[in-house]
C-alpha cells in the first residue's frame, strides 16, 4: 500500500458552500470563550471500508495541529493520517436527499455509499 505525500495546508481544501455552512454552525454556538472552536477533520480506522471520517468543533489546539484554511473559520487535523487527505475537499451538499459534508478524496480507492468510510489501495 502506497501512501500519498504528506499533505501542506492547502493540500486540504474546504469548499466555499463548506465554509459558508461552518461559519453558519460556528455562529449559532454558545459564546463566552476567547477561542473559538475550530473544525477538526481527522481520519479513523473503521467503518465498512478501512477508514471513516471524523468532524468535531474543537476549541482546544494540540501542539501538532496543523490548520487548513476554512473561509472565516479555521480547520485543524493532526497529521498522523492527513496524508490520508492530501489533495482532497471538504464540501457541503444541500439538496433532496439531505444536507451533508463530504470529502472528495483523490486517495480513495473506493468509498461506501453514504460516503463516510473509504478504503486506499
Amino acid at each position: 500500500m502506497s501512501m500519498p505525500p504528506s499533505p501542506t495546508a492547502e493540500s486540504f481544501r474546504v469548499s466555499d458552500s463548506a465554509a459558508r455552512r461552518l461559519r453558519e454552525i460556528l455562529d449559532e454556538q454558545p459564546t463566552g470563550t476567547d477561542d473559538e472552536p475550530a473544525l477538526r477533520v481527522s481520519v479513523l480506522a473503521g467503518g465498512c471500508n478501512g477508514f471513516q471520517y471524523k468532524f468535531a468543533l474543537d476549541p482546544p489546539t494540540m501542539p501538532d495541529d496543523s490548520g487548513f484554511p476554512a473561509g472565516e473559520a479555521r480547520g485543524l487535523g493532526a497529521p498522523a493520517r492527513r496524508a490520508l487527505l492530501a489533495g482532497a475537499e471538504l464540501d457541503f451538499n444541500d439538496s433532496l436527499m439531505g444536507a451533508h459534508f463530504t470529502v472528495r478524496n483523490p486517495n480513495a480507492a473506493s468509498s461506501c455509499g453514504c460516503g463516510t468510510s473509504f478504503s486506499v489501495e
